[in-house]
């Protein structure tokens, strides 16, 4: 796409938590791009711009979800819409047609499986012909599994000729607070499946957004039980249903790159012995209530943690690769600030850049971020978003 546009990007939903995490960091990073700030109402855009601390000068775009004309005049002013307002199975879809239609890159942080599927049912022809790059899933679901994935399949590749057909992915440690807009768009998706119960099949399919390709059986993910590649017991991880298709999508979009008989999985893993046994039986009943939309106790959408409270937060995600020549290889993806704030505003701000400055040649569609980035974004997360990524042996 012309850098011709007015902007680089414009942050829609900039007034709510999540959305303003994304403004403030864009103040303070080197070389930031054109970009302005998008909400519903224009006195609440210029309390947040300056309550953070942005420039008086900052760009201020007022729009709605319910006014398309609104949505179009947003859509072709700028190179990418950086998307922070859901659930997006409720307010999601006018703004993506908007930007398929006006060929305007989006990233959004998503991780609504049946949604997802309807947007790259309905757009990716369209997409295609526009230039649009639309891209789900750019916070922590899906970023640090999805590339993590993809820098072990990297190394694997270059080591022994060809990918791990097994990989396990591991959380071995993980705190700070469930989004708000992560808990509410769990509930949206519950309700969904309420409506129509024979949208289950799709939640329960490992393939659901893999454009029709059938892989062999994957783990279930819903066991407690020992791990004896990773050493320990392992629970239940409430994003993996999320994930592991995002992972299967990104395998598929790359023409199976990590090749066809890929199995892949996504636990906590609690330690060995007696004490990781009973950590992994109460972890797994978080992540059953996170699973049946539950979560009512924590933040709603556009309330979130304190800043101190954000970088208190961490996690540490190990990836276990077993190739079939029988050799192992092992990965490691960790950030800095809670998963649920702190670190997905760094993420989701490096991967709408890395996506308009570093993937020009990248025709239009509807992508995951492994598939449309992969191992170009590592470095830009590395480097802006306090992530690591490290092989362990």
């Amino acid at each position: 796409m012309s850098d011709s546009r007015e902007f680089d990007l414009i942050v829609f939903g900039a007034t709510g938590f999540t959305g303003r995490l994304v403004a403030e960091y864009l103040i303070t990073r080197d070389g930031a791009p054109r970009w302005a700030m998008a909400g519903r109402s224009q006195g609440k855009l210029e309390q947040v711009r300056d309550e953070i601390g942005a420039p008086a000068d900052t760009p201020l775009v007022v729009a709605d979800t319910r006014d398309a004309a609104s949505l179009a005049s947003l859509a072709a002013r700028t190179r990418c819409v950086v998307s922070t307002v859901g659930p997006y199975t409720l307010y999601g879809t006018p703004l993506v047609e908007a930007c398929v239609e006006a060929g305007t890159d989006y990233t959004d942080l998503a991780g609504e499986v049946l949604w997802m599927r309807q947007m790259i049912d309905t757009y990716s022809a369209r997409a295609a012909e526009t230039g649009a790059r639309i891209v789900h899933s750019t916070g922590f679901d899906s970023i640090p599994f999805d590339l993590g994935v993809h820098f072990l399949q990297a190394e694997a590749s270059r080591r022994f000729g060809s990918p791990c057909s097994r990989v396990r992915g591991r959380v071995v440690d993980m705190k700070g607070t469930l989004s708000g807009g992560t808990a509410a768009s769990g509930r949206a998706t519950a309700e969904a499946v309420s409506k129509d119960p024979s949208l289950a099949g799709q939640l329960m399919d490992p393939f659901c957004l893999a454009g029709g390709f059938r892989g062999p059986a994957q783990p279930s993910g819903n066991d407690v039980e020992e791990d004896a590649v990773a050493g320990g017991w392992i629970a239940p991880f409430f994003m993996a249903p999320i994930n592991t298709k995002n992972v299967h999508r990104t395998n598929a979009l790359l023409g199976h790159a990590y090749g066809e008989d890929f199995v892949y999985d996504e636990m906590f893993l609690t330690g060995p012995g007696e004490a990781g046994q009973q950590a992994a039986q109460g972890m797994a009943a978080i992540s059953q209530a996170m699973l049946g939309g539950g979560g009512e106790g924590g933040p709603k959408p556009g309330e979130g943690p304190s800043k101190e409270e954000r970088d208190a937060g961490g996690y540490d995600v190990h990836f276990f690769g077993s190739h079939a020549n029988g050799e192992t290889l092992r990965a490691r993806v960790t950030g800095d600030k809670d998963p649920g704030y702190g670190s997905t505003s760094k993420i989701m701000a490096e991967a709408s850049i890395c996506l308009i400055e570093e993937c020009g040649d990248v025709s239009g569609g509807v992508y995951t971020p492994g598939a449309v980035m992969g191992e170009i974004l590592v470095p830009k997360l590395v480097e802006g978003a306090g992530l690591t990524f490290d092989l362990l042996d």
